[in-house]
C-alpha cells in the first residue's frame, strides 16, 4: 500500500438548524473545489442569535490527500 500525504485547512459552517447540518455544509462547499477529502476534526463550536434564533457555527480542520 503507497504512502500517503495529507494537507489540512480549517474551515467554518454555518446553519440555522444544527451542528450536525452546519458541518455537513462545511464539507459540502468545501468539496467543490477541493478534492480527495477523507477526513474533518471539529475544533471548535460557537453561534449568534439572530432575532430569537440560533445560528451555529463550526471550525473544521480538514484533511485531504495530497495527489
Amino acid at each position: 500500500m503507497p504512502d500517503k500525504t495529507y494537507k489540512k485547512i480549517e474551515i467554518v459552517g454555518v446553519s440555522e438548524n444544527s451542528i450536525s447540518e452546519a458541518i455537513g455544509n462545511a464539507l459540502t462547499k468545501a468539496s467543490e473545489t477541493v478534492r480527495n477529502i477523507d477526513w474533518f476534526e471539529v475544533v471548535g463550536t460557537r453561534g449568534y442569535v439572530k432575532g430569537t434564533k440560533p445560528v451555529f457555527q463550526v471550525e473544521l480542520k480538514i484533511g485531504f490527500r495530497i495527489e
